[in-house]
């Protein structure tokens, strides 16, 4: 077991009892009697989020697109970023999650295992032997181990307001 999973694997000891979110997957339905059906978004799991990474029972993800899940309404849109966004929450919806449920979506499996040397997986990577996480895309290093006990103390006991 290399530095990288056995802190994860610590870490989810941790977090053993404090609450996930939803994971999704897109899902193109079968069309009926020749007509197309809307995509959705079924469920896939769950897990924390712990800021860049989801953490599961058995994996660890890179996170990707976070919705909450909303009925389709007709709407005026500023932005065609906004029509997506909508679009994609109303997917969750049509695919059997809560109105208002957090669902991630576009998530892609991190590989703890490769991240030896050079080798990175997402945002996991060894710096001067040191395991870490690149927390954004223009950001730097942060180590992993200060990262997850930052994020699961957020977890614990949110600031006030979240």
């Amino acid at each position: 077991m290399t530095e990288v999973e056995t802190l994860l694997a610590d870490a989810r000891d941790r977090l053993a009892g404090l609450p996930r979110e939803a994971l999704g997957d897109w899902r193109t339905p079968r069309r009926v009697l020749g007509l197309a059906r809307a995509p959705r978004i079924v469920p896939a799991g769950s897990a924390w989020h712990l800021g860049v990474l989801l953490l599961t029972d058995d994996a660890v993800l890179a996170t990707g697109e976070i919705v909450r899940a909303r009925q389709e309404m007709r709407r005026g849109f500023t932005a065609e970023s906004q029509r997506r966004r909508a679009a994609t929450a109303a997917a969750a919806f049509r695919g059997g999650f809560a109105e208002g449920a957090t669902v991630h979506v576009g998530w892609t499996v991190l590989d703890p295992a490769q991240v030896t040397g050079e080798a990175s997986s997402g945002p996991l990577a060894l710096r001067d032997g040191v395991p870490a996480v690149r927390w954004s895309a223009g950001g730097g290093y942060q180590p992993l181990g200060a990262y997850l006990d930052e994020r699961i103390a957020l977890l614990r006991t949110p600031p006030a307001g979240a």
